[in-house]
């Protein structure tokens, strides 16, 4: 195949050296017989996987070690593009090696990466990503026939972004730990919408049910409730019940103060609540390096006394046990 890719007149973005080596001479390309297997003291898995979409399809033939599940041996075989062999014969060299449990674990962008000349330019155009994919679903049916389970029991997650197979969860778990605003941020965090960019809105060469846009939209409205449902929470701490009164203060230890002292291995427990008149005693217990730290009745529990009673309220006093 020629360094440049043409369809339709347009001039595709240039392919790495390797992919055009690996293209015109891959080096895992064939087949692993039983008796291959065998002689490895090990089973042979067989597993087909097709891309609708453009009509490539790949075998991946994997040699699994008795005893150990490490692969022992691994080789291909690709029916489409140029972009699919180099993709299958990097994927099948990236399972050499592992355990089952480790191989399903690769990613297409870890195949898209051992394929860069550079680290920070991509190996294929974006509208190729989908070659990458290809490799690591076929890994996915590889390990559940290992296993014998459904392939959907690996992965049951709402996919966002096929090419770096980025799920819903995980970028609305980015917008609200990063406080995100935009769509290039979501990029930058999570490579979503990196690549294809069908992911990003409506109108791109592929129809899909999330769009980057809209999970962004929706998910800064589910962050503006929680902060006015915290909010309102915080204003009525002392009329809350005992339940209510732990779980808000184990929600501002989690946020602001357990973070901190695990940095230095120690954590707080909270033991109780207490009304006492005109005040709201907290009573805990320090854990692992917090419990034997000098600061841990000075400045240590004047930070968390501090953090409760903004949060929270102002009467709370902290004691420890």
């Amino acid at each position: 195949m020629a360094k440049n890719d043409l369809i339709g007149g347009a001039l595709f973005d240039q392919y790495s050296n390797k992919v055009n080596e690996r293209m015109d001479n891959p080096l895992f390309r064939g087949e692993i017989r039983e008796d291959d297997a065998e002689n490895l003291n090990a089973d042979l898995i067989v597993a087909d996987f097709g891309a609708e979409s453009c009509g490539d399809a790949v075998r991946l033939y994997w040699a699994v070690e008795k005893g150990t599940e490490i692969i022992k041996d691994s080789k291909f075989k690709s029916f489409g593009c140029g972009t699919a062999i180099a993709s299958s014969d990097v994927m099948a060299e990236l399972c050499i090696g592992k355990t089952v449990d480790e191989a399903v674990l690769i990613t297409n962008i870890d195949v898209e990466m051992a394929m860069r000349d550079n680290p920070d330019e991509p190996a294929v155009p974006p509208q190729k990503m989908h070659c990458s994919v290809m490799a690591y679903d076929v890994i996915k049916k590889a390990t559940a026939t290992y296993k014998g389970v459904d392939i959907a029991t690996l992965d049951d997650a709402e996919m966002v972004c096929e090419c770096a197979r980025v799920t819903l969860s995980t970028i609305k778990d980015v917008i609200k730990l990063n406080n995100l605003t935009t769509v290039e941020e979501i990029t930058d965090y999570t490579k979503a919408g990196a690549f294809c960019k069908s992911c990003i809105k409506p109108g791109g060469h592929e129809d899909r049910e999330f769009f980057l846009v809209d999970i962004l939209t929706d998910t800064r409205a589910e962050m503006a409730k929680e902060e006015i449902v915290e909010a309102a929470t915080t204003d009525d701490f002392a009329s809350m019940g005992i339940v209510g009164k732990l779980k808000a203060v184990e929600k501002v230890l989690d946020d602001n103060i357990r973070q901190m002292l695990q940095m230095d291995g120690g954590n707080v427990e909270l033991l109780d609540i207490k009304d006492e008149g005109e005040n709201i005693d907290i009573y805990i217990r320090y854990l692992g390096a917090c419990s034997g730290c000098s600061s841990s009745s000075t400045g240590t529990l004047y930070a968390m006394e501090s953090v409760l009673r903004e949060k929270l309220s102002p009467v709370i006093r902290v004691l420890p046990i």
